[in-house]
């Protein structure tokens, strides 16, 4: 399998928190799969709708909130056909869960099935419209594939769903605290894993041993989390798994633009 690292819609500009990093726009960190059996993305970012008309669908609080690049090129869409593929090749999208910078492409991609947590779609078809939930995501009627939480397998001890329908690389390992359904995404990557946790957490140093919130970032996670205890708990998990099995996984944040910038040097070396 290739693994191709993009970053599928720019927002807000933010500084690190330490000395060295230049400032830079926090990003919504996709990956673009290539299996057997065609492409899998994973997350969409923002997609065409949302940047010709950002307001109607991602919301104008949303929009003055985040400060969305609204750039084409970004898009998921735009990115596939840059790789030579056209949209009909991408067979699988699966969600972290469904707020709107995560899934604004999914009309770009009409035919492909669309992997989600059960609880995460119920409450986004509950809720929506708010700020979180838009759905002009999927009102082009999406062929969702749910996913009830429970334990296939262990996986470096987290209960992991093993999706049906994807290929036996892809594992959903639930994060939860961030939405009524948050997921994390396991890829196969070689001899280790890749492991996509949406926002289970924000800014790589909230998984050092002596975690350290970004003080912008933690305002949006806080601010959007719907149970802290659970929320606080995952990054607590995930921390352990980065201090036991660092060596094995590697996880990635949808957002922090210093660990995108990371992996992309590292897999263009690769």
């Amino acid at each position: 399998m290739t693994i191709h690292h993009l970053n599928c819609g720019s927002v807000r500009r933010i500084e690190a928190t330490y000395p060295g990093p230049e400032p830079a726009a926090a990003v919504n960190h996709c990956l673009l799969v290539e299996t057997d059996d065609g492409l899998v993305l994973v997350e969409t970012g923002m997609g065409l709708d949302d940047v010709r008309d950002p307001d109607g669908t991602l919301g104008a609080e949303w929009v003055a909130m985040a400060g969305p690049a609204l750039d084409e090129a970004e898009t998921a869409i735009r990115q596939v056909q840059g790789l030579g593929y056209e949209p009909g090749d991408v067979r699988h999208i699966v969600l972290t869960h469904l707020d709107v910078d995560h899934c604004g492409g999914l009309p770009d991609f009409p035919r492909a099935r669309i992997h989600v947590l059960a609880p995460e779609l119920d409450a986004a078809l509950a809720e929506a419209p708010s700020r979180r939930y838009r759905p002009a995501h999927w009102a082009h009627g999406p062929e969702w594939v749910t996913h009830a939480p429970r334990r296939d397998r262990d996986w470096f001890g987290f209960d992991a769903i093993e999706p049906a329908g994807l290929p036996p690389e892809f594992l959903l390992i639930p994060l939860g605290g961030h939405t009524a359904g948050h997921t994390g995404v396991a890829v196969r990557d070689g001899d280790g894993w890749l492991l996509h946790c949406g926002d289970a957490y924000y800014y790589h140093r909230e998984l050092a041993p002596e975690p350290h919130p970004h003080p912008i970032l933690d305002l949006v996670q806080t601010g959007f989390e719907v149970h802290r205890d659970l929320r606080l708990g995952t990054q607590a998990r995930l921390r352990e798994l980065v201090r036991r099995h660092g060596a094995e996984v590697t996880p990635i944040s949808a957002h922090d633009p210093w660990e995108w910038q990371r992996l992309v040097r590292e897999s263009v070396s690769a």
